[in-house]
């Protein structure tokens, strides 16, 4: 019989003796860390300094945690050790893992930073005002509400039936085993990873859209290995379409004896457009983010009324650019 359910968000209820998963009361403050440990240990991360959600607080990576029951440990761990070995292989390994079992592991991270940020807002708030309650908008509080059950999968049986909830796209990548590449957007639940030969992307509550909106290009990709700067670019596309989700990611629910059943509700096909349109400033905007290492700015992307420039297709043909003709650094 399934678990009862814990929404920690509904009362933004936060607290380091209590499991982030299952609502547990822990006996004493029992914690993992939200990056594995086997990844602060290979890329030397502990004392290196990662960036919250307001573009400005640094915490360590080893600082960032989740407390944790010695159950849900249990089970982190064996997700761990199968991720692990797979990432440790490469490419045509990670392509092998069940997407329920990758996006177990993305959203363990991407919840746990969104965790670390909510603690660090909710304790702002009371310093600026004493008594004042930090609060969540109503579409925030579903989002991640239904995002923490999808996570609870981990330790209790969850059929995801029909289309999955999320896109994840995997890709062939130049990049060498010392990189580590992670970025996220934890408002809109965005996952990106490069590392070891393979790049990942997710939008891990969008039930399918972005990922069948990027087919076309994802297609053109196939199975070619991707210049960085082609990786960066395709982030770009995936985070800013997800920003321009109009849908609402619905959900039918049913909690049986045995398991739960979360079934995506796509949208009608009835001539609505699923997004804002393109705004060709706006992701020029995105994507000079994503290309800040090989210098380039906002005016280098885009000359109005030219489109932005691409290192994925041809201006002109819109043919797929080979990676080996891109001469910019690895």
């Amino acid at each position: 019989m399934p678990k009862p359910l814990f929404n920690p968000v509904e009362n933004l209820h936060f607290d380091a003796k209590t499991c982030f998963l299952t609502g547990t009361d822990l006996d004493k403050e029992e914690s993992i860390s939200v990056f594995p440990e086997w990844i602060l240990d290979r890329f030397s991360l502990r004392d290196k300094r990662f960036k919250m959600l307001d573009r400005v607080t640094g915490i360590q990576y080893q600082d960032i945690q989740l407390p944790c029951s010695e159950e849900v440990r249990k089970a982190l761990d064996s997700l761990e050790e199968e991720i692990h070995a797979a990432f440790t292989k490469g490419h045509d390994d990670v392509k092998k893992i069940p997407e329920e079992r990758l996006f177990q592991w993305m959203g363990k991270i991407v919840y746990g930073v969104l965790y670390n940020d909510l603690c660090l807002e909710i304790s702002r708030a009371l310093q600026r005002a004493k008594g004042k309650e930090f609060k969540l908008s109503p579409l925030l509080k579903e989002r991640f509400g239904m995002f923490h059950l999808m996570l609870q999968s981990l330790i209790t049986p969850v059929e995801f039936k029909g289309i999955k909830p999320w896109s994840i796209c995997i890709v062939k990548l130049k990049y060498s085993r010392d990189t580590f590449n992670y970025k996220d957007e934890p408002m809109n639940l965005n996952f990106s990873l490069g590392m070891n030969g393979f790049g990942i992307i997710a939008c891990l509550q969008d039930n399918g859209i972005v990922g069948n909106h990027q087919k076309q290009i994802i297609n053109k990709i196939g199975e070619k290995v991707l210049h960085p700067i082609q990786f960066e670019e395709l982030c770009a596309r995936f985070l800013y379409a997800n920003y321009l989700l109009k849908y609402r990611s619905k959900y039918n629910i049913q909690t049986g004896e045995e398991k739960i059943i979360i079934e995506s509700i796509l949208p009608e096909e009835k001539g609505g457009q699923l997004f804002a349109p393109w705004d060709d400033n706006m992701f020029a905007q995105v994507l000079a983010g994503y290309w800040e290492p090989w210098g380039f700015a906002k005016n280098d992307i885009i000359t109005p009324p030219d489109s932005p420039i691409s290192f994925l297709e041809n201006d002109y043909t819109y043919e797929f650019i080979e990676p080996e003709s891109i001469s910019l650094p690895y």
